[in-house]
């Protein structure tokens, strides 16, 4: 895996084949952060990684500036490679909690900008997971939830449901904890 864009531009790292993880390939990612580009300066979001595997997202975001990442995988082998990494490229935004995820987000009361989770292709939780972000407020105002997930879910019923994006059998929904357009007032309503 190698680092797109930032101060490590470029770089590659090389995770232990131990990991039991499926990194985001660099086309997927390079299409997420394309996207992600048009709605935000990296140098000022707060950012959780969910089911973070090797970091390579996490990585992503910390070259970019990200004001913080916090990177949680329940994986001991994972989480030490992952501060190993941070470590070693200086990421200091970077804090790394070995944990489930469900669990994490049931007890956090820290709000982010962007939530990425990209859980084992498996793992059925994925609208128990939407629901706990967007039920205990966890998103910022216009904070979006990424989810890497396979084709047979669906999340265009929510009302939070801003785009799909495919990429040959990559998929990634995005929700969006929309703030209500602030109503003009007119002069009559004032007078």
């Amino acid at each position: 895996m190698r680092i797109i864009s930032g101060k490590n531009k470029g770089r590659k790292i090389e995770a232990p084949a131990s990991l039991p993880v499926r990194p985001t390939t660099d086309l997927g990612k390079e299409s997420l952060f394309n996207i992600l580009n048009h709605y935000f300066f990296f140098d000022r979001v707060t950012v959780l990684d969910l089911f973070a595997g090797t970091g390579n997202i996490t990585y992503e975001f910390a070259s970019r500036g990200a004001v913080s990442v916090t990177s949680v995988d329940q994986h001991q082998g994972c989480t030490q490679f992952i501060r190993k990494t941070c470590e070693k490229l200086e990421y200091e935004q970077v804090t790394v909690l070995r944990e489930d995820a469900l669990h994490f987000l049931a007890r956090t009361r820290q709000k982010y900008d962007l939530i990425f989770a990209d859980p084992p292709y498996d793992w059925e939780e994925l609208p128990k997971l939407v629901n706990l972000v967007f039920n205990k407020e966890l998103l910022k105002p216009d904070g979006w939830l990424i989810l890497e997930h396979p084709k047979q879910f669906n999340f265009s019923e929510y009302p939070q449901f801003y785009q799909h994006r495919k990429y040959g059998k990559l998929n990634f929904s995005f929700l969006v904890n929309f703030t209500p357009e602030k109503e003009e007032t007119t002069e009559e309503e004032e007078a």
